[in-house]
């Protein structure tokens, strides 16, 4: 099983800022998953709050999912809390952002959950959460 795990206003995604994220829905994006990827179980969450996204988490480890898919939203360049959390966990995790975060304001270039992950994708649009999958996809193979 995956968990598709997304933080902060990412339910907001379709009416937020669609210039910089575009009119996919979260919805959208849970939708397109299931569709390409018919053979993969999925578990799919959302919080705004940092506690819920570390409690997820650490569900992850207990539950032995096989890989996180995580979109941490605004707390990608602020919280510790949630990079121990990656750090502390078994199942690998994939940093994904809709927007290219290199390409941003100087304070989004650097993330603090990137570097307990396994990879990031960044700047791909709905594409980057395939993208991701497809990684833990191909590990299984």
């Amino acid at each position: 099983m995956l968990l598709v795990l997304n933080g902060p206003n990412l339910n907001l995604l379709g009416t937020r800022e669609p210039d910089t994220y575009g009119t996919t829905t979260l919805a959208d994006i849970e939708a397109d998953l299931r569709d390409a990827f018919p053979d993969a179980t999925f578990r799919f969450e959302q919080a705004n709050s940092e506690g819920t996204l570390i409690d997820c988490l650490h569900e992850a480890h207990e539950d032995a999912v096989d890989g996180v898919v995580f979109n941490p939203g605004g707390y990608t360049h602020t919280s510790v809390a949630l990079r121990d959390a990656v750090a502390a966990i078994d199942p690998p995790v994939v940093e994904v952002h809709l927007s290219n975060v290199h390409a941003r304001e100087d304070f989004r270039r650097t993330s603090r959950i990137a570097p307990a992950c396994v990879g990031q994708m960044s700047g791909f649009g709905a594409a980057g959460y395939r993208l991701a999958v497809r990684f833990f996809v191909m590990r299984e193979d």
